[in-house]
Order: structure tokens, then sequence, then C-alpha cells
């Protein structure tokens, strides 16, 4: 497997991977899929202080990570939000655990502070996978979010970067 930054022929697969989790988990609190069009826009909105990685195996993309700004007020530049996406049936192969290492080892050359991700109270995965790349729990969000019928919490979870 190959990670390396996203490029705007990835946008397609991109768009697919995340539609797939749109539609059938509560990963992300996006209801409606997205176009390829609004995904070109979110990944026009990336930069490289702001980068998406992909995640390739055989020639295809398979998972895709990316630093996102946690806020439009400068004081918070030091911080970032982390996401990670696989394909339903590349999961549970490592290909999450490689993608997150690697988008915290790019929020590290590129000097960032803090690392934060949100996790949806029964994506025990992702819990899972951000505490073993050394993020912790400093909040829980009380039913911020409805999908698929449900109330959700969301767990907020931070790295300090040395």
């Amino acid at each position: 497997m190959l990670i390396r930054k996203a490029e705007i022929t990835d946008v397609p697969t991109i768009t697919e991977i995340y539609n797939e989790a749109i539609l059938t988990t509560l990963a992300t609190f996006d209801l409606e899929p997205k176009s390829v069009e609004e995904r070109t826009a979110w990944f026009r909105s990336h930069d490289e202080r702001f980068p998406i990685l992909v995640a390739v195996e055989e020639g295809k993309v398979v998972g895709w990570a990316s630093l996102t700004r946690w806020s439009d007020k400068r004081a918070y530049d030091v911080t970032a939000e982390t996401s990670f996406y696989v394909l339903s049936d590349c999961r549970g192969r490592g290909i999450g655990r490689k993608l997150k290492e690697a988008i915290i080892e790019e929020a590290r050359r590129l000097g960032f502070h803090s690392l934060l991700a949100r996790v949806t109270e029964t994506s025990l995965e992702s819990i899972h996978l951000n505490e073993e790349a050394g993020f912790v729990h400093v909040g829980t969000l009380k039913e911020v979010g409805e999908k698929f019928g449900r109330l959700l919490n969301v767990h907020m979870m931070q790295k300090i970067l040395d």
C-alpha cells in the first residue's frame, strides 16, 4: 500500500468512499450523498497547510485522510481536525491506522500543535484507532446529531503534538 498526497483525479473515488460512509455508517453526520462537484470544491478548500492523503492499493484509492481548518479565527491556526475514511470492503486491514499515522506525521511536519477528532459514540473502531494514535477523550457533545432515527453523542478527542 502506498500513501500519497491526493490529486484532483482522486476526487471521484474520494467521493465514492465518503458517500458510502454517508449512506451506511454513523461516522459522518452528512445525510445526503455528495456530488463530485461538491467534493471538488471541498478538495480545493484544502491546500499545502491542510492536505488530503490517499491510500492506494494496486492502483486504486481505497481510503483517504485529511487535515481541516478547525476555525477561521487566526488564533486556531495551530490546530487542525483530522478525518479518515476507508472503503468498506478494505476495512480491518490496517489502512485506517496507516492513514491516521501519516496524517499525524504531516501535521508534525507542518508545525501544528493540536489535533482534534470528532468521533460518533458508536464508532468504536475509530475511537480505538484514535486512542492508539495518542488521542485522548476531552469531552462529549450530548445528542448533537440525528441520523438513522437516533440522537447521537460525539466524542471530542485531542492529541497534543510534541
